[in-house]
């Protein structure tokens, strides 16, 4: 049975004066999916965010969103936690949650429990009568995820969700986002930092100076990247790295405190390698490790021309925001 697509892009073309934010970008997330979309600062994520949400509209090119040429036409059905943060301060916090679900069309029965149960998830329980104000930054984003999902969205949106929370938060933040998608709810996230993506979804979209330069799954990148990097710490913290520079097939040590990298050759085999560098030195630790993202996006983008300038400065961003909560939400 063939799986519908939530989001599908064709073209889509968005400008700031003489800068190009989005270069005929064509994307297409399948309902379901857990996607990441991946790139610097001012790379056009955001700007390709709002214009899925509608927030701003593309200058050419065509989009669907839930199967409606608008998303202003399924907002009832999209949850969406913008780049810049927003809520009503002076409303206490289970009244804001309470008015955002009633946007949404969800105020049935059960709202105020659910909202309670919530909060407890979140370890907020006894802040539903306190002032938004009242609560610290990380706090705050907390609540303001909760009111892109306390009308059981069938799309999420979330724009750089993990920004400003402590290591904490932030792993709390991934587990209740993992929760929304095995409830089945489509996820698009975006981050500049490239980590959260490895740890968190399933499929890829790397945006450079506005184009589409990856478009994949996970486990295919991974699977296409083999590993060519041995990490290594020695038993002796005096040992010297040169001796390991002399070994056949590494190409290159760097040195990070007690860490040091294996660059290795070519044509090395790196079981080979590595029975080599124990034997020179013995190791406390000794692994295979795999390009992260970033490596990958550095070799994507180191490999093509610059021929484009990047977007201007506030343009990755949608040229900027100061948007409101009843703006930034479609």
């Amino acid at each position: 049975m063939t799986v519908p697509d939530a989001i599908v892009l064709r073209g889509l073309r968005k400008t700031f004066g003489e800068t190009v934010a989005v270069r005929d970008l064509d994307l297409v997330v399948p309902e379901g999916a857990l996607y990441g979309v991946i790139g610097p600062n001012g790379a056009g994520k955001t700007t390709t965010i709002r214009m899925i949400l509608s927030i701003l509209l593309p200058d050419r090119g065509a989009l669907s969103v839930l199967g409606r040429p608008s998303a202003l036409e399924a907002k009832d059905r999209i949850g969406y936690l913008p780049e810049e943060r927003g809520l009503y301060k002076r409303m206490r916090v289970g009244q804001f949650l309470a008015y955002m679900a009633r946007l949404k069309s969800a105020d049935g029965p059960g709202l105020q429990a659910r909202i309670r149960q919530w909060l407890e998830r979140i370890d907020l329980g006894g802040v539903e009568h306190k002032r938004c104000e009242e609560l610290s930054k990380g706090m705050q984003q907390k609540v303001q995820f909760l009111a892109a999902i306390v009308h059981r969205p069938a799309l999420l949106v979330l724009d750089e969700p993990f920004a400003g929370l402590d290591p904490v938060n932030q792993r709390l933040l991934r587990e209740l986002v993992t929760e929304e998608h095995r409830r089945g709810v489509t996820v698009l996230f975006s981050t500049h930092i490239m980590a959260h993506a490895e740890q968190l979804c399933d499929h890829v979209v790397m945006i450079h100076r506005g184009e589409k330069v990856l478009d994949d799954r996970l486990s295919d990148i991974r699977a296409r990247h083999v590993p060519r990097t041995v990490v290594f710490e020695p038993l002796d913290p005096a040992a010297a790295a040169e001796a390991l520079a002399r070994v056949p097939g590494v190409a290159r040590v760097s040195v990070t405190g007690r860490t040091w990298e294996l660059a290795l050759a070519p044509d090395a085999a790196p079981a080979s390698v590595i029975q080599r560098v124990a034997a020179a030195i013995p190791p406390a630790r000794v692994e295979l490790t795999r390009p992260s993202l970033e490596d990958v996006f550095f070799r994507i983008v180191s490999a093509r021309p610059a021929e484009h300038g990047g977007a201007a400065p506030g343009a990755g961003a949608a040229g900027g925001s100061g948007a409101g909560p009843a703006e930034a939400r479609p």
